[in-house]
């Protein structure tokens, strides 16, 4: 396997003044671009993210009392499921979420000993397992709750992009992109260079109207979600009092399979 960057004992080697400052902003900036109007919350991408990463860049990712009363565990990415507006605006929106790679990470900054870094080649955020020493102070930095504890190795995880598998020169080309991406069945996750603005994935930002989760805070994530588009309402779909088809046992197809159902 090939990275490209610094491996783990490269990072061990950082100098002590760049522990907790932040590298100048990469003209290269991987990340995510999440469709929020396909995504159908399948958790798809959350477990191939789990399994990926349990057997790849840092530690196994734990899981404690999976099938009892208090399961407990550390993972990556998450898709939490809402319900939106009222009557004929009703709406589920399913929104993962994962680490942001952002720009102004203070969740860097904040790390004492180091361990939480921004990449200076393609802006990606890590966390060097060896030197974290479980604080949480990163966790409580990131307005986006994107960091976790894992509960049996007591240090830090997040979202790598699968930086052990995007670089991987083994892998066919088609393949060097995160887990979450090559699994989802929607095709509502892409990955690229959001630095490039002719990339594809710049592209699509522009054309969809591409936001950042709250700008407010002023981390100037890279992921970008694209927002779902505006139901366009069918004048001529079912109403109320659209005719439906008989379902009595003398009556159509409905009717027929009651029959069968019941003899």
């Amino acid at each position: 396997m090939v990275l490209n960057g610094p491996n783990r004992q490269q990072n061990n080697q950082r100098k002590a003044s760049d522990m907790t400052s932040l590298p100048e902003p990469s003209a290269i900036k991987l990340g995510l671009v999440i469709d929020l109007d396909i995504c159908v919350g399948c958790q798809a991408c959350v477990v191939n993210c789990k399994e990926w990463n349990t057997s790849g860049y840092g530690a196994p990712l734990s899981d404690s009392d999976a099938y009892g009363a208090q399961p407990n565990g550390a993972w990556l990415n998450r898709v939490h499921t809402f319900e939106a507006g009222t009557g004929a605006d009703a709406k589920v929106v399913h929104f993962p979420k994962s680490c942001l790679h952002c720009e102004d990470a203070p969740c860097v900054t904040v790390c004492p000993t180091g361990a939480s870094f921004k990449r200076s080649e393609d802006g990606i955020v890590l966390v060097n397992e060896d030197w974290c020493i479980g604080c949480g102070l990163c966790a409580w930095s990131c307005p986006y709750g994107a960091r976790e504890m894992d509960p049996a190795e007591g240090v830090m995880k997040k979202c790598t992009l699968c930086v052990d598998k995007i670089y991987n020169e083994n892998l066919p080309k088609e393949s060097r992109q995160p887990a979450c991406v090559s699994t989802c069945p929607a095709n509502a996750r892409h990955f690229g260079d959001l630095g490039d603005p002719e990339s594809s994935v710049s592209k699509m930002v522009q054309a969809r109207g591409g936001y950042d989760l709250m700008p407010e805070q002023n981390t100037k994530p890279v992921n970008k979600y694209l927002p779902p588009r505006t139901r366009q309402m069918n004048p001529n779909s079912i109403t109320a009092t659209a005719k439906l088809e008989d379902a009595s046992p003398d009556g159509g197809f409905l009717g027929w399979i009651d029959k069968v159902l019941r003899d």
